[in-house]
């Protein structure tokens, strides 16, 4: 069975970008990461798959253009 995990960015400051993720644009779950270190956490505590596959494809995105995206799609 696939996944597909949307997020949308919501803040972006200097010490932290934060998205909105969540399966199928819904949009419960809130991801953080530190543009220093790419360092990731969710609000809930839960670093589950879903957490790690839309974190992957954002700072991957990063890496490629040195911005975060303002929304990103995984698809498996």
């Amino acid at each position: 069975m696939g996944m597909m995990v949307a997020a949308r960015r919501i803040d972006a400051t200097a010490i932290e970008v934060r998205y909105e993720f969540g399966f199928e644009d819904r949009f419960d779950r809130i991801l953080t990461i530190d543009p220093s270190t790419l360092e990731a956490h969710v609000e809930d505590g839960d670093f589950n798959s879903a957490a790690s596959a839309i974190t992957a494809k954002i700072v991957s995105a990063w890496r490629s253009s040195g911005e975060f995206p303002p929304r990103m799609l995984f698809a498996s």
